[in-house]
């Protein structure tokens, strides 16, 4: 009895993270479709999105704070706050700091490859990068954000937004574990400075759609502060990330195992 009780409140406790389970909910629809093809290389789109990338991050190692307030219609706002520890785009730890129920509860993304680890749960959980973490924010939204490694780039044609123009790409996955199927991406001619993203499942619906916003400085540039992800579905549905007290660290490797999650804090 003892251990199906312990079992009970594992599984209580990863369904409550789905979180664990940060960018695209609706994984199951994209899980039972077949990876896409591999592309030929675009060397002028792909260079377009790797300027874009190192807008939106550091290369180097760096921790960020990151807020999240979803709304649903009908419902009270969630605030949940975290802090994300990443090094060259393929290794990165989520740290969830509130609630303080929720506090201990860490991701560990190597790669492509995910782990959620609890405090009540002996041994990490593999999880996927299209699980929702919380509200529109999937982990894969906070743990990688790395769309030139993650997707083959297309220039589909430039666009005229108020004074400025912008770039329009299409991002097809590399293979089903990235967190979006495919991305329309808006990004301006001028600066490379991402203005707006449309995600997609395999099977072409919209997902959600996701604005960056607020530009300010951190660590050495003009950089989105403020995203704004939008269920592209149900209206009203909504979630608000907002970036905070970025600095560059020295972040070792053993970091980013499994055995170091716990001593992490």
């Amino acid at each position: 009895m003892e251990i199906m009780t312990i079992r009970n409140q594992s599984v209580k406790a990863a369904a409550r993270l789905a979180i664990v389970s940060l960018l695209f909910a609706l994984a199951p629809c994209q899980a039972q479709e077949a990876s896409p093809a591999a592309q030929p290389d675009n060397p002028e789109a792909r260079a377009i999105v790797e300027k874009a990338d190192l807008v939106r991050f550091p290369a180097e190692g760096f921790q960020v704070d990151i807020s999240i307030t979803s709304t649903q219609s009908g419902q009270n706002a969630e605030l949940r706050k975290y802090r994300v520890l990443s090094k060259g785009n393929s290794n990165t730890v989520v740290m969830v700091t509130e609630p303080a129920s929720e506090r201990g509860q860490i991701i560990l993304m190597k790669g492509r490859d995910l782990w959620v680890f609890m405090p009540d749960v002996s041994q990490p959980i593999r999880i996927a990068l299209s699980q929702r973490l919380t509200g529109q924010v999937a982990n894969g939204d906070l743990a990688r954000a790395n769309f030139a490694a993650d997707y083959n780039p297309k220039l589909l044609r430039t666009e005229t937004i108020g004074n400025d123009n912008y770039h329009v790409l299409e991002l097809t996955a590399v293979d089903r574990s990235v967190t979006y199927q495919k991305v329309i991406y808006w990004v301006r001619q001028k600066d490379n400075w991402p203005f707006k993203a449309e995600f997609y499942s395999l099977s072409n619906r919209l997902l959600k759609i996701c604005k960056y916003e607020n530009y300010q400085s951190m660590e050495g540039r003009l950089r989105p502060t403020r995203l704004v992800m939008e269920d592209a579905m149900k209206n009203g549905e909504q979630s608000v990330l907002e970036y905070n007290s970025m600095k560059l660290r020295d972040l070792p490797d053993k970091m980013f195992t499994k055995d170091y999650l716990k001593k992490l804090d």
